[in-house]
């Protein structure tokens, strides 16, 4: 989500370099990575809409506490419903997707992988919809990521002469994740109003709930084994990925460091392919790790390029950053 961040500080003195402020980008790729890992340890004991729906609840109740605390600023009738459907496309729809496609038993590090492609995908429409040029290098980085994630499913899917590691209908639940997210960062670039990001993020996560409540009631059983490890899982989703990503990305775009976070974003599939190797043993060969370098090539020249383009309109505009 893209919206005007609030902050926490009194003055808006720039904050000087420190080892702590360096690593924040870093520290939020890391984050984000675990939400993948943090799936795969709640879902054996719960269905993937009612797991997210008990997250969002309590996400709301969170979010909405934080945002009394700093009196932040409701947005109009109007920004609140795009805000709200760029909520369903990009939590509802994207997580819906990646949790149905882990409980499925498809590989985390294959779910972040594809759905790593989200930049690509976002060019894409972006092209359609917004009318926007695209580099060639842009071009090369598409067509890297898609040939990569090709050889990885390739070989996922028995290409080598191997059964497959997770069933079809799994692949088009993760494509459902990407076409959300993807569509979501879309819409909201063009009708995402600048608002404050607290107050935004619970319009979004309300939107997710109503989805995610429909979803457990219209298809799952709504049974829910509660123990230590879903309590664990539960509470990191809650408290590192839907808060403490958020706050991170807050004070990334307080200190004018967005573009490091879209710069950093594409080491995601490789971090989670690396706790899912340590954590659960997901090993990929090498025709499948030679497409997963080649995807993370793709996005990254996709996003570096995108950095590299002039900034004369946005020296121009007096409109928060978005």
């Amino acid at each position: 989500m893209t919206c005007k961040s609030s902050g926490f500080s009194s003055d808006n003195k720039p904050v000087t370099n420190s080892f702590g402020v360096k690593m924040t980008p870093v520290f939020f790729v890391w984050l984000w990575s675990t939400g993948f890992i943090g799936a795969k340890y709640g879902l054996p004991y719960a269905e993937p809409f009612i797991l997210l729906l008990y997250r969002m609840l309590i996400t709301l109740v969170c979010l909405g506490l934080i945002a009394y605390w700093i009196k932040s600023k409701w947005p109009s009738l109007r920004s609140a419903f795009h805000m709200a459907v760029s909520g369903l496309l990009i939590h509802g729809f994207y997580l819906g997707g990646v949790f149905y496609a882990i409980a499925g038993d498809m590989p985390a590090g294959l779910v972040s992988l594809i759905v790593g492609l989200q930049p690509l995908v976002t060019a894409m429409a972006a092209i359609i919809v917004l009318k926007e040029r695209i580099a060639i290098k842009q071009w090369l980085g598409l067509m890297m990521g898609l040939v990569g994630v090709g050889l990885v499913l390739f070989e996922k899917l028995g290409g080598a002469g191997q059964l497959p590691e997770f069933p079809l209908w799994t692949l088009g639940c993760v494509s459902f994740a990407l076409l959300g997210i993807s569509l979501g960062t879309v819409y909201q670039k063009r009708f995402g109003d600048a608002i404050e990001l607290i107050p935004g993020t619970f319009i979004q996560y309300c939107a997710a709930t109503l989805f995610f409540g429909l979803g457990t009631f219209l298809f799952e059983s709504q049974e829910v084994d509660w123990n230590i490890q879903l309590i664990i899982a539960m509470g990191w989703l809650v408290l590192g990925l839907s808060i403490g990503a958020i706050l991170l990305l807050m004070q990334l775009i307080n200190r004018g460091a967005a573009s490091e976070v879209a710069s950093l974003f594409y080491l995601v599939p490789p971090v989670t392919a690396i706790e899912a190797y340590i954590l659960f043993d997901e090993q990929f060969e090498f025709l499948a790790l030679c497409g997963g370098v080649m995807s993370v090539i793709g996005v990254a020249l996709v996003l570096m390029t995108k950095r590299r383009e002039p900034k004369l309109a946005q020296s121009q505009a007096s409109k928060p950053m978005q």
